[in-house]
């Protein structure tokens, strides 16, 4: 398990933030229509709803969006140990969430704790006892494992690691477990009420292409927002190549940006199939503050980087 670079403690999605799969293709001579990031009416709507949910989230949240998680808050670390098909069930049994106790958990939550950003700024957060955080790694897994053995946790032990959050890298509280017969630790985020939306069920009735931004930066007091997301490469040229451009959806909370494609047009030619990370910009109504970056498609939040 582990998240990429860009966190709220959503249950079990690992890894969870989606990237845009481009279907390039050879093209008669004449040129390509410019293109919406899915149907116009329908992608405004989907960015309305991702806010309503993100808006919802926040305020089961407690109303304070300061520390939301970009991708999952449990990691695994360290090696299974000298037995190969240990590890084999091993992998198994931590995506199932098949896990015993063989010690007896902390079941008191610890004092507040601290959330560091690299840029200097911190958050106070409460914070959760290691028997909820168990709790909450065993629910996180995909289900029953019949064929697997249980991993048995031998201690817990509050320390520190390193997230990715909606404002960039964090160090937070931590709860670490430790495996029995196995050199391998568990970590799961030991902050309480972190923001935790839940996407909506895929439809593929109801489906459309859409473009997922993977990150974003911006500037302290700015209007603007460039984000990243994955396309053609700049320099394919023709028809192979596609210019883009961003909309920034907001509300209070959060802001849905929406990247639409302008492919490019020329004589025909068989288009490579390799991607490129490619950038837009969009225009805020306001700075973004304290508010969190969604991706269009599931509305979960992406990594943004501030400078100064």
């Amino acid at each position: 398990m582990g998240g990429k670079p860009q966190q709220t403690r959503d249950r079990h999605v690992i890894g969870w933030v989606g990237a845009a799969v481009l279907v390039a293709a050879a093209l008669s001579g004449c040129s390509r229509t410019p293109t919406q990031n899915g149907d116009p009416v329908k992608v405004q709507a989907l960015a309305k709803a991702d806010l309503a949910r993100w808006d919802q989230a926040v305020a089961a949240a407690g109303g304070n969006p300061g520390f939301v998680l970009v991708g999952t808050d449990t990691t695994m670390t360290g090696t299974w140990g000298p037995d190969p098909s240990f590890g084999d069930n091993g992998k198994l049994a931590l995506m199932a969430g098949d896990f015993e106790t063989a010690a007896i958990l902390p079941a008191d939550a610890p004092p507040d704790g601290v959330v560091r950003w690299q840029n200097g700024s911190t958050q106070t957060v409460g914070m959760i006892s290691a028997q909820q955080a168990f709790a909450e790694i065993k629910a996180e897994g995909s289900g029953p494992c019949p064929e697997c053995v249980p991993l048995k946790i031998t201690g817990a032990k509050l320390t520190t690691a390193d997230y990715q959050t909606s404002h960039g890298s964090a160090t937070a509280p931590t709860w670490e477990f430790t495996l029995e017969g196995t050199n391998t630790t568990i970590q799961h985020l030991a902050a309480a009420h972190p923001v935790n939306v839940v996407p909506p069920t895929y439809d593929p009735n109801n489906s459309m292409q859409l473009i997922s931004i993977a990150s974003a930066t911006g500037t302290a007091g700015g209007l603007t927002l460039t984000v990243t997301f994955e396309g053609p490469p700049a320099d394919a040229g023709g028809s192979c190549g596609s210019d883009y451009t961003a909309q920034a959806v907001e509300s209070t909370t959060a802001v849905v940006v929406i990247v639409t494609e302008h492919p490019g047009f020329g004589l025909s030619m068989a288009c490579s199939d390799v991607g490129a990370w490619r950038t837009a910009d969009a225009t805020l109504a306001k700075p973004l503050g304290n508010r969190t970056v969604l991706e269009v498609a599931q509305g979960m939040p992406v990594s943004v980087t501030i400078t100064p």
